[in-house]
């Protein structure tokens, strides 16, 4: 989680000057199809429903 994690020491000025959010989501993409990633990301985002 990137707002934990690799941005813990920003300032709160820092925070918002680079746009981060408590709610940011980081993706890791590789090497798969564009078409699997877009799969697998609908199927997840919509277990948040």
């Amino acid at each position: 989680h990137p707002f934990a994690m690799t941005h813990r020491d920003y300032t709160p000025a820092e925070v918002q000057e680079a746009g981060l959010s408590p709610g940011l989501v980081r993706l890791s993409i590789g090497l798969e199809h564009k078409e699997d990633l877009v799969a697998d990301l609908e199927l997840a985002l919509a277990e948040l429903n």
